[in-house]
């Protein structure tokens, strides 16, 4: 059976996910391997996601110490399962999105996939946004057709909730195509918000925001953004949501204990997404979670509590681990570029038409 690699980093920024993948009439999931980002590489990217002095040099630079690490991760991969790059018919690589601004016409995802074919001798899979946002579309979420491809094969309503730096829900009902749109922050605040006040990465488990309480002020002062208004198709990105974004809102307002910003921003995660499932599908029975949000648990009970007629649960309940989804997905959307087949949602993301994705960088 054809065998793939996914490589996704996500907008977290917490390190690169590589999946390895067999692709016949099911995906499976063979293997796995994380490589942390660098503290320096990572305040990098995130540098490069505002305008700064000499960006062209800077992400030209940047993008190879990327591509390293990526091609490090995946020689490893290989080696623990005894296979050599001939075993592999090609990689999806999503690179690391730096701008995404769909309303101007562009979204920039380096990760230069030239280099990346020379240090791995594998063909590489990459641009998969660009097609989308050339044919009108918002170049995101591209994981709605694989949650379909994974999911759709069972009745009911189900939804697949991705919970990275940002969320997105897709929308999955028998004898309808696929929805899906992005929901507004998911873990993009939370993290910058602790790692200003207590210099962490995330909150694990969502331990601080869990021993905080709202603020009623600063919620709707979060959710009176106009984004959580548009309908779709809409994704978002740093380019709205940053620290910059909440530090202007806590400046307008009373001062807050930090750890109750913490708990409100958990809350406008929840909040968003539950308002944003209950408008687009009103009777879901299944909620699947998948990316880093599905480890906190702090917002998986809040979910919960939200939605009480619906089974909230993370992708494991259906046999697919919740960290690897979006991995997998850019391994799959490599077979379906190989293999001409349409991969963007037009009812997911707006676009003219369902359109290839992905630009080919043979061996």
């Amino acid at each position: 059976m054809p065998r793939y690699i996914g490589v996704m980093s996500g907008t977290s920024l917490d390190g690169l996910d590589i999946a390895l993948i067999e692709q016949d009439a099911a995906i499976s999931l063979i293997a796995t391997h994380y490589v942390p980002m660098p503290d320096s590489l990572r305040a990098e990217l995130l540098g490069l996601c505002a305008s700064g002095p000499d960006e062209i040099a800077r992400s030209a630079i940047a993008q190879q110490h990327w591509v390293a690490l990526a091609a490090q991760g995946i020689h490893t991969l290989l080696g623990q399962q005894n296979l050599k790059p001939q075993h592999i018919r090609a990689i999806g690589s999503h690179g690391q999105t730096i701008r995404h601004e769909p309303s101007r016409g562009f979204t920039v995802q380096i990760g230069n996939p030239a280099l990346l074919t020379e240090l791995t001798g594998i063909t590489v899979v990459s641009d998969f946004r660009s097609r989308d946002v050339a044919a009108g579309g918002q170049g995101a979420p591209l994981v709605p057709a694989f949650h379909e491809a994974l999911f759709g094969e069972r009745s009911g309503n189900r939804a697949v909730l991705n919970v990275g730096g940002f969320s997105n829900l897709s929308l999955i009902e028998t004898g309808k195509p696929v929805a899906g749109f992005d929901c507004g922050p998911g873990n993009v605040l939370l993290d910058a918000w602790i790692h200003l006040q207590q210099g962490h990465h995330f909150d694990r488990d969502g331990q601080w925001a869990g021993g905080g309480n709202v603020e009623p002020q600063l919620l709707n002062a979060l959710l009176s953004d106009p984004f959580f208004t548009t309908k779709g198709p809409k994704s978002t990105g740093r380019e709205v949501f940053n620290l910059g974004w909440l530090q202007q809102h806590l400046a307008r307002l009373p001062a807050f204990a930090p750890q109750n910003v913490q708990a409100t921003l958990l809350e406008l995660t929840a909040q968003t997404i539950v308002e944003s499932l209950q408008i687009a599908q009103s009777h879901t029975e299944t909620l699947l979670v998948c990316g880093g949000g599905a480890h906190n648990s702090t917002l998986m009970r809040r979910l919960a509590a939200l939605l009480p007629s619906t089974q909230v649960s993370t992708t494991a309940t259906y046999g697919v681990d919740p960290d690897w989804v979006e991995a997998m997905a850019f391994a799959w959307l490599a077979h379906c570029c190989l293999e001409g087949i349409a991969t963007n949602r037009p009812s997911v993301t707006g676009a003219r038409g369902l359109r290839i994705l992905g630009a080919i960088y043979p061996t």
